[in-house]
This record gives C-alpha cells, sequence and structure tokens, in this order.
C-alpha cells in the first residue's frame, strides 16, 4: 500500500497545468471521450473549474447513477486537493474512513478512484477531472494516462 500511496503522490506532483481554462477542459474532455470510445469503455467524465461544469459526457453503458458517483468524488478533491484515490488509499492504509475521519455524511462523499485535481504551476489547484463508470483503480488510471498524453501535447 505504501508504494501505491508514493506513486499516486508523484502523479499529482508531476501532473500539473500551466493554465487550464474552458478551451483546456474542452480538449482534455474530447480527448477523454476518444479515449474511451477506442477501448468501448462506459464511462461518464466530467470537467470542472472553480466549481463550473465545463465538460459533461456519458457514453452509452453508463446510468445516471455514475452522475451521482461524480459528484461524491468531486467533493473529496475539493476538500482535500488530492485525487479520490489517493485520500481513499491514504485513509486504508490507517484502517479509516471518510466520513469517520472528516465527520460527513458518506453518501456525499466517495475515496474511491477517479477524481483528480487540476493544479496550475504556481497557483494550485483549480478544478477536478473525474471519470465512473470502471472499477476505481482503472478509472484513476484513465484519468493519469490521458492527463499524461494531453500535457505532453500542450507542452
Amino acid at each position: 500500500m505504501e508504494d501505491l500511496i508514493k506513486e499516486l503522490e508523484a502523479q499529482e506532483a508531476r501532473l500539473l497545468f500551466d493554465r487550464f481554462d474552458n478551451d483546456d477542459a474542452w480538449a482534455l474532455g474530447c480527448l477523454l471521450v476518444e479515449t474511451a470510445k477506442e477501448r468501448s469503455l462506459g464511462i461518464t467524465i466530467d470537467i470542472r473549474r472553480g466549481g463550473q461544469q465545463l465538460f459533461h459526457a456519458a457514453l452509452p453503458g453508463t446510468a445516471p447513477d455514475n452522475d451521482r458517483w461524480i459528484e461524491r468524488k468531486i467533493r473529496v478533491v475539493e476538500r482535500l486537493h488530492a485525487s479520490s484515490y489517493l485520500v481513499g488509499r491514504r485513509l486504508a492504509a490507517r484502517d479509516k474512513t471518510f466520513d469517520a475521519a472528516y465527520g460527513v455524511d458518506p453518501a456525499d462523499y466517495a475515496t474511491h478512484g477517479g477524481a483528480f485535481p487540476v493544479r496550475v504551476r504556481n497557483v494550485g489547484v483549480v478544478g477536478v477531472v473525474t471519470v465512473s463508470g470502471l472499477p476505481q483503480a482503472d478509472d484513476h488510471a484513465l484519468v493519469v494516462e490521458v492527463l499524461e498524453r494531453f500535457l505532453a501535447q500542450v507542452s
């Protein structure tokens, strides 16, 4: 578990934007949709900046419940400025749950993988990119993979 946590922390330190605007959200969202369609993945994608939803797509095979999971994952990132998967793994390593550790309703927060902070260099967390529909480690891995490709393109 310790190695996974270190890997997740390294991803967050590495995946930094120089800027993040509406056009970036659109391009990133389209890249996620394209990747998901190539792999026939039934996922819902959500990208936000400053609490405003800038991109949303629900691909075949998804349901309204995916949107509920997205909302719960986003709240974790917005509260702690760390990916929902990293927060969940840190808590699991200490045998804790988010609701017990933070005194929140578990119906409102989900420390399952798939929500990743949009962090702008020298600014901090400005938004969240989220995927729902796969097992949590896969949701997280897909977001990281596409963020890596996107950031390589805009650098």
